[in-house]
């Protein structure tokens, strides 16, 4: 037994994977003030809780990708709770990993992000639930065009956080071909879609995990990479807060995307954007390459979806999933407690090219603390369920998925078993597991949503 394996207190189990593009063997272990008030969160249930198994990071990137980690830490396969897809089986579902283990030290007073394995590569996970376990079916690499590794790391220097190695030491690389992928969806020909922060930007994946395209915002000016590139996207979007670009992803009935972005966007600055709450979801067409339709979202006050908590930069979009024609679930949350409302994607809501995609407007859309009395039309929501009166439900719920009309499941992000902190580390350069597992819940609600 490792010391990792002995601090985590069980022995890591062993795995195979040897078929075409990565198909990794089964491993398992046992394991409201803006809103319209109803909906039905009383009575909700915990009815599944399946835990993921240890897979030591480097096994399983270096089995899809040879040589891309060359020192995993003693980091387990985690963050894979970004998003969840239906996948056609019952219990099955495509999930995506982040941009790989990352956290923040602070040195000479300022906050460093760090990148322990550089090398790691985000990927399209296959999962299957059953009884109390999630095993890994199957995976797909990200890669560009030339079939390289799309990496984690951030696109930009003096636009996305620096990157530096596991104790904030050392500089890393920037990379114009990372992505920190979030939301996922699958399309009826097989292809994915994908969603990242960085640009923030949607991108087009084929059903083997090559980048077909990346649609970023006008303006962005990426040079380098190994993909064709496309300022699609509104401008307005390069104002995305640090870290907080696009969270969300559903695909609706007809095939529109819908993209949330996190948190509202720094206008006219960064405090605006941290004391706002309205944030932006878009609507992208596959068949016209375009946006066609932008919304305004309103949160709830931070102290209705977490109590106690009243720092309002804490709210953050981070699932949308369609329900039908135009219907979405919108999931608020802060890392300790989630609420989900339901919305209605109407036409007259649609502000998209007017006075509020320009950021020269004042006051800014993020400004306004009354939105509808300045004529902007804000999405009407209705409570559904409020995951903090449910038992069972783990923290940080990034990815939902629709089992049936009662039923979601739910995968919270473990971020890899990192903490922030130089403690996060041993002497050794070992990670320090928090303890804290990728798990699959399924909650029943007392009535369709």
């Amino acid at each position: 037994m490792s010391p990792h394996a002995a601090r985590k207190g069980r022995v890591r189990r062993s795995i195979a994977i040897g078929l075409p593009l990565a198909v990794v063997a089964a491993l398992t272990v046992a394991g409201t003030a803006t809103g319209r008030p109803g909906g039905g969160q009383g009575g909700a249930r915990v009815t599944t809780a399946a835990t993921l198994g240890d897979i030591p990071l480097g096994t399983f990137s270096n089995t899809l990708l040879p040589g891309t980690v060359k020192d995993d830490r003693g980091v387990d396969l985690g963050g894979i709770g970004s998003d969840l897809y239906p996948a056609g089986r019952k219990g099955e579902f495509w999930a995506v990993t982040d941009r790989g283990p990352n956290g923040q030290i602070k040195v000479d007073g300022k906050k460093r992000r760090t990148f322990p394995v550089p090398g790691f590569d985000p990927a399209i996970v296959k999962i299957r639930v059953r009884g109390d376990r999630t095993k890994v079916v199957s995976a797909l690499p990200l890669t560009t065009s030339s079939g390289k590794p799309v990496t984690g790391l951030p696109n930009q220097e003096g636009r996305d956080e620096a990157p530096y190695s596991y104790d904030a030491k050392n500089p890393v690389s920037y990379d114009p071909n990372g992505l920190d992928t979030e939301g996922l969806v699958r399309a009826p020909d097989g292809t994915f879609w994908l969603v990242d922060e960085y640009g923030p930007s949607l991108v087009h994946v084929s059903a083997r995990g090559k980048v077909i395209k990346r649609y970023v915002p006008r303006g962005l000016k990426l040079r380098g990479a190994d993909y064709p590139v496309s300022e699609t996207l509104p401008g307005v979007l390069l104002h995305r807060e640090t870290n907080r670009g696009f969270e969300g992803l559903a695909q609706l009935p007809g095939g529109d995307l819908v993209m949330a972005v996190q948190s509202p966007l720094s206008l006219p600055d960064e405090d605006a954007g941290e004391g706002s709450r309205t944030a932006r979801l878009l609507r992208f067409s596959p068949r016209k390459q375009a946006v066609t339709a932008e919304y305004a979202y309103r949160f709830d006050p931070v102290g209705l979806v977490d109590p106690g908590e009243n720092d309002t930069s804490e709210l953050k979009i981070s699932s949308v999933v369609a329900t039908g024609r135009d219907k979405l679930l919108v999931q608020e949350r802060t890392d300790k407690a989630a609420r989900l409302h339901a919305v209605t994607l109407g036409r007259g809501a649609n502000i998209l090219g007017g006075k509020w995609d320009r950021s020269t407007t004042r006051p800014a859309l993020e400004q306004l603390d009354e939105p509808a009395s300045f004529g902007v039309p804000v999405l009407e929501k209705r409570l559904v369920v409020d995951l903090n009166t449910v038992d069972g439900v783990p923290g940080k719920i990034e990815g939902i998925a629709r089992v049936d009309s009662r039923t979601l499941a739910l995968i919270n992000d473990n971020d890899f078993g990192m903490s922030d902190g130089p403690e996060a580390f041993d002497k050794d350069g070992r990670l320090v597991d928090s303890g804290t597992e990728t798990t699959v819940t399924y909650v029943r609600l007392p009535r369709r949503y």
